[in-house]
């Protein structure tokens, strides 16, 4: 069973930067796709970008597309997101998931693997 740890979250000012991470471990028998969502207290669990274990496929939220950016070093086992251009709205606590099947990332995850999160705070 993989374990996922996600990194990189943290305080910062509206327009700032950030970059998780999410590192994958433990034993995995095929290839693994992730994705990230994030979720706000009250709220359900918003999807925000998955990306192939090839990296060659990706997809993204109309509500980040263009600010945030997926990627992976499957030589870390570790995909992150680049998250630019960051606004109040987007304070949460981000999750990446991950799972043999793509399709299962884009609809929810649900049956996929999860790390404990961390937390994304953007003060105005």
């Amino acid at each position: 069973q993989v374990q996922l740890v996600e990194s990189g979250g943290g305080l910062v000012q509206a327009g700032g930067s950030l970059r998780l991470s999410c590192a994958a471990s433990g034993r995995t028998f095929s290839p693994l796709h992730t994705g990230w969502f994030r979720q706000v207290p009250g709220k359900e669990r918003e999807f925000l970008a998955a990306i192939t274990w090839s990296g060659g496929q990706t997809a993204y939220a109309d509500s980040i597309k263009g600010r945030f950016r997926i990627s992976r070093d499957n030589a870390k086992n570790t995909v992150y997101l680049q998250m630019n251009s960051l606004k109040p709205d987007d304070t949460a606590v981000y999750y990446c998931a991950a799972d043999p099947r793509y399709s299962r990332i884009l609809a929810g995850a649900t049956e996929s693997s999860w790390g404990q999160g961390t937390q994304v705070t953007v003060s105005s």
